[in-house]
């Protein structure tokens, strides 16, 4: 059960930053408050998932789906740029995440 509230916490790292992206500055209400709730959510998850895991790994993957998954909608939905080396590095982190999820797996 742990690593499912990591990777929904991870999830909810990416909604956080979008949302903190969208309150500009927090300025705007609705995302402000979107990023309240989806950051103690998040941190409250990876907190559960802290209890069974390893703290390097559980933060690693927390950070890794949060950066990889807020990366992809930048691109995706919000008109970043899609570099063939930013979506090389986006699929590195994804494969570093799945790595350390094989190395606890392991133990």
């Amino acid at each position: 059960m742990a690593w499912a509230y990591l990777i929904v916490a991870g999830f909810l790292e990416t909604a956080f930053a979008v949302s903190l992206k969208a309150s500009e500055g927090f300025t705007r209400l609705v995302p402000s408050v979107l990023f309240a709730v989806f950051s103690v959510s998040s941190f409250g998850l990876l907190t559960l998932a802290l209890r069974d895991l390893p703290v390097g790994t559980a933060y690693a993957v927390w950070t890794g789906i949060g950066a990889a998954g807020t990366a992809v909608v930048g691109m995706v939905w919000l008109g970043d740029p899609a570099s063939v080396l930013r979506i090389v590095s986006i699929v590195l982190i994804v494969a570093g995440v799945v790595g350390l999820n094989l190395s606890s797996a392991a133990h």
